[in-house]
């Protein structure tokens, strides 16, 4: 809003301090990212206050790990806190017109409502064993069905997947090799670092594909060449995919103080740099990466999700004054999955992601083998101690900050190899 307004008053000749400011990305991402801090740290108390005044208190389950019990009534649906923090900041000083910035606005809402909704039901589901003088047990019932989590899921990724496929917006430019003739009405040319290049824009279901030369793979090509006009179907379900496995992902890794915040806050720089670099067309080039024209303005949205990630951190830390919830953890996995997905670098997220792949692993794996030795020896048996994984070392005896700064320091190293693949070949 603060940039259409600064927009409105330049192009009227009005001589108002910091118009010309305004222009600048990297002007806005600064001050989005302390506008976020600001959000969550100052106003960000007032909400957890007032989660407690209203006993939004978190239920905890006897799993036999250190320090749970100290974690009980802690205000949950934080989450709020986080949306806000990036909401606020976007609409005031990113160009609202750009198709990239309003599908994260949706897809931030979206999942927001979803995860809500899942918190909403297990503190009534909580409330309503307290007025029966019961003991309050919590459980994976107590919310929302996982077939509506799916659901809603699903349906996020179908508005990104068609959104990104078929509006005329989305595009990227490809180089044209060598001179134009009269009849490529098509191509055009830019000066890029000091050398004359032609360009023509595309809209092929691309992505970066890490390791190899061309550095692309198109979706397209994984179908017969009769039904390729039909690629959408297959680029909507892998959208699908994607927005499934992160926010879910995301949602497994909240399960310590400050685990999942502080992931999601390195995974927000890896995915800035990549918005930054592919949105200018000299970065693009010299890194030899695929333009995507009106993708800078994403960076905005990034940073106030950086900054709303770190914000959080200051009462999400070890101890937790505060907990996100499913409100915070589907909506901060939908928007990494998002990310990576209109930046063209989902083939990475199993790298830069490590730390919820491999969680989401451990549930599988775990589940899978129990299942199976029952079946199979009339017992079950496990391969982790307890699972997701971060509770397979508390289990061992580790402090839960321990483990939790240890797994920072695992995304950090992803985070930095997936940069290194951009001109890794």
């Amino acid at each position: 809003m603060l940039y259409h307004l600064f927009e409105w008053l330049r192009n009227n000749g009005t001589n108002f301090p910091g118009v010309e400011l305004f222009r600048f990305i990297t002007f806005r991402v600064l001050i989005a990212v302390l506008l976020s801090l600001i959000i969550t740290t100052v106003y960000g108390k007032r909400l957890i206050n007032y989660l407690r005044n209203k006993q939004v208190g978190e239920g905890v389950r006897d799993l036999g790990l250190a320090g749970e019990q100290m974690k009980k009534g802690t205000p949950t649906m934080g989450g709020i806190i986080i949306i806000l923090a990036i909401l606020i900041p976007t609409l005031l000083l990113a160009n609202l017109e750009k198709v990239y910035i309003r599908l994260m606005i949706v897809s931030t809402i979206w999942l927001g409502v979803i995860g809500f909704i899942d918190d909403y039901l297990k503190l009534k589901a909580k409330r309503l064993a307290q007025q029966a003088g019961q003991a309050y047990k919590k459980t994976d019932a107590d919310g929302l069905a996982g077939w509506f989590k799916i659901l809603g899921q699903v349906g996020l990724g179908v508005i990104i997947g068609a959104t990104l496929y078929f509006n005329d917006n989305v595009t990227i430019w490809r180089e044209f090799q060598g001179v134009p003739k009269a009849d490529n009405a098509d191509v055009f040319s830019r000066e890029v670092n000091g050398r004359t290049k032609y360009f023509v824009e595309a809209k092929d279901p691309v992505t970066t594909i890490p390791f190899v030369k061309n550095h692309e793979f198109n979706y397209s090509k994984l179908l017969p060449e009769a039904v390729r006009p039909y690629s959408w179907v297959l680029f909507i379900g892998i959208v699908i995919f994607i927005i499934t496995a992160v926010s879910n992902g995301s949602n497994i890794t909240d399960g310590l103080d400050g685990l999942a915040t502080g992931t999601s806050a390195l995974i927000g720089v890896c995915l800035g740099i990549f918005a930054y670099a592919s949105g200018n067309l000299l970065l693009a080039d010299y890194l030899n990466i695929m333009y995507i024209p009106n993708l800078g303005e994403l960076s905005i949205f990034i940073g106030a999700m950086i900054g709303a990630c770190v914000g959080f951190l200051w009462y999400n830390s070890f101890p937790a004054q505060v907990f996100m919830g499913d409100t915070g953890s589907l909506t901060l996995g939908g928007i990494i999955a998002a990310l990576a997905i209109i930046v063209h670098k989902e083939l990475l997220i199993p790298i830069f992601c490590g730390v919820f792949l491999v969680e989401n692993l451990s549930v599988m794996m775990q589940v899978s083998y129990f299942k199976y030795t029952k079946k199979k020896y009339g017992e079950g048996r496990r391969i982790f101690l307890m699972s997701p994984l971060h509770h397979h070392y508390q289990k061992k005896g580790y402090h839960e900050a321990k483990i939790v700064t240890r797994f920072w320091i695992v995304t950090l190293l992803c985070v930095v190899f997936s940069i290194v693949t951009l001109k890794l070949r």
